[in-house]
């Protein structure tokens, strides 16, 4: 966090509560996240080079914390394309690492299911 305090939040605290994702050729994909932490809604949209980006983009635009996604991985729990795909995600903050796992028949939402699992190991 840039103000130099440490974010602390109850158990499970941060949760989503909007997802919404444009994204096509040639639009330039937009994500607007709505999170709800500690009981507080919070909302923003960005863009990025891709809908899973500009949904974790949105999403630091709440958070305004340094974290780092290292490693981004999606997997097909049982195969073609109206399964249920499992995304993890290793992020690092303030030189640890956390993993987060999120599963959907949409792999953003999965992937924003993610990423919000490891925000919740975090704080």
């Amino acid at each position: 966090m840039g103000d130099g305090q440490e974010k602390v939040y109850a158990e499970g605290a941060i949760k989503v509560t909007l997802l919404q994702v444009v994204c096509g050729d040639p639009l330039r994909p937009m994500a607007t996240v709505k999170l709800k932490i500690n009981g507080e809604e919070k909302e923003a949209s960005a863009a990025g080079n891709g809908p899973v980006n500009a949904t974790i983009n949105a999403i630091h635009e709440i958070i305004k914390d340094d974290i780092t996604l290292d490693e981004f991985s999606i997997q097909s729990m049982h195969g073609g394309s109206e399964d249920v795909s499992k995304v993890n995600m290793h992020v690092k903050h303030a030189g640890k690492s956390y993993y987060g796992f999120g599963t959907s028949t949409d792999i953003v939402n999965a992937s924003v299911h993610a990423y919000v699992d490891a925000l919740n190991k975090i704080y």
